[in-house]
């Protein structure tokens, strides 16, 4: 009978073609390994290093008309806001929720509440001041010159751009995340509107420390 084996040259192709395999497929489990998803975007899911060019050193003026530094936040927690006076729904609600989040993680003095206006034309010291005293905790409202909210809204990665209203004439279209910063200058999560009070409170708790 005539010997059906294959040739040993094919056997030796078959077995080479196998080791390749082999090490294609080991090769892909390390590259799992080794190198994480890609995140998601946004400011809460960058990386350490994108996270810490959010923010910066800045100058405003407060309600008091007196200019405020954000030296004075230096190793204190705070969150930020972008919003204005003449927004229908948006910013007080968020302002309004931001402060019983930080009194269910904590208290009052915890954590500071900036509030930073996007539309400095119509937003003076006295319209920020009086705005921010509306919502019956410590807030800080801030205005400035267009070209230092400008400057601002580019270091905090804000969007704000007019839009037309139906009623008022104009409004304002902008970011509704409030930001939160650490003790150490940087980025440490958001608040957004969708989140939940618990996952909110779990978020200004870390923050806090």
């Amino acid at each position: 009978m005539a010997d059906e084996r294959p040739p040993r040259d094919k056997l030796k192709q078959v077995r080479i073609l196998l080791w390749v395999l082999v090490a294609l497929a080991l090769i892909g489990m390390a590259a799992l390994l080794l190198y994480p998803k890609t995140p998601a975007t946004g400011p809460e899911a960058a990386p350490a290093t994108a996270q810490a060019s959010f923010g910066g050193p800045f100058t405003l003026v407060g309600g008091d008309g007196k200019p405020f530094s954000s030296q004075a936040l230096e190793g204190k927690p705070y969150a930020i806001y972008f919003g204005y006076t003449r927004c229908g729904d948006v910013c007080p609600t968020t302002l309004s929720r931001l402060v019983k989040l930080r009194r269910a993680a904590a208290n009052d003095n915890a954590m500071a509440i900036l509030f930073v206006t996007i539309d400095p034309a119509n937003d003076g010291p006295k319209e920020v001041g009086q705005y921010a005293g509306l919502f019956g905790a410590p807030i800080i409202g801030l205005t400035g010159s267009q070209a230092q909210i400008d400057q601002v809204k580019k270091q905090y990665g804000i969007f704000a751009q007019p839009a037309a209203h139906p009623s008022m004439g104009q409004e304002m279209e902008h970011s509704t995340a409030v930001l939160l910063f650490g003790r150490d200058g940087r980025l440490a999560g958001t608040i957004a509107p969708q989140d939940k009070d618990a996952d909110a409170i779990a978020k200004i708790k870390a923050v806090i420390g």
